[in-house]
């Protein structure tokens, strides 16, 4: 599809998603949200995709949502929501990258702040720019912490951090988001990228498509499971499934013979049921 304020790129296997309002510093719409799912759609869609980044134009990653509309912003009944009315298109985005069979990395090249910092949050791994500060601003605008991001910061970096970045609502630097276990890496901006992608390169290069995605699913999942047997159980399911593959064999033999592996198997035909008790949760 044609986007407005996005832009999308695919080279080795990597589909790279740029924020581009940079006039506004990339930030955050309904239609955004509407075209970022597309694009997933479009990068979970392609056995050619191996691993997706989401990064921003211009100097800014994402300042958060466009406050354009003055004090009515977060008035969801004097907007045109583009979707289920009062449901919050930032979750719907987050729920999108949940649900991704692709892994996620985020190049935060600048700001993210609002909706930018919590949109990076079910995203797998994030790299940030030096110079990026981050912050989880909502108190100091008079409203929560939104994109699902009362269940996935505090499962990133602990209860207690969370609610420090949250109750105090204050901008902080990188090195902090380093600390705090948010941040897997800094990077001069000029080297953010490339970083970015040598990473999904790493992935793309050497790693079965079906197993990584299975493993994401997987790992996410058993964040909310309540005992260590629910893993085991998935893990066994897994197990039996992928060890029939025709990957496995590939894999063993690969190594074996001192190669490359040339997995076969496409995640477009399907990833094993290894929960067959899981129910999606439906919006209320």
């Amino acid at each position: 599809m044609d986007y407005e304020q996005i832009l999308t790129e695919t080279s080795e296997g990597v589909f790279t998603i740029t924020l581009n309002r940079p006039d506004r510093l990339n930030a955050w719409t309904a239609q955004m949200g509407h075209e970022l799912r597309a694009a997933f759609d479009v990068a979970d869609g392609d056995d050619d995709v191996r691993a997706i980044i989401v990064t921003g134009a211009g100097r800014a990653f994402c300042a958060g949502a466009d406050l354009e509309g003055g004090g009515d912003t977060f008035d969801y009944s004097k907007r045109d929501t583009a979707g289920a009315a009062g449901r919050d298109n930032g979750g719907e985005f987050s729920l999108r990258i949940f649900q991704s069979t692709k892994p996620v990395i985020a190049a935060i090249n600048g700001p993210a702040v609002g909706v930018g910092a919590t949109m990076t949050l079910p995203m797998d791994i994030r790299l940030a720019a030096e110079d990026a500060r981050i912050g989880f601003v909502f108190a100091r605008r008079g409203i929560i912490p939104e994109a699902c991001s009362s269940w996935f910061l505090p499962r990133v970096v602990g209860i207690s951090r969370a609610m420090e970045w949250v109750a105090t609502g204050r901008v902080f630097d990188a090195s902090e988001g380093l600390e705090g276990g948010l941040l897997r890496s800094l990077h001069p901006k000029a080297e953010l990228l490339g970083a970015a992608r040598a990473l999904a390169r790493e992935i793309a290069e050497n790693t079965a498509p079906v197993s990584v995605a299975l493993a994401r699913r997987l790992m996410w999942r058993m964040l909310g499971a309540d005992h260590p047997m629910v893993a085991h159980r998935a893990d066994s399911r897994g197990m039996v499934a992928r060890g029939q593959s025709a990957d496995a064999v590939e894999g063993v033999t690969a190594f074996l013979e001192k190669r490359p592996a040339r997995f076969p198997d496409r995640v477009s035909e399907g990833l094993p049921d290894v929960m067959p008790w899981y129910e999606e949760p439906q919006f209320e």
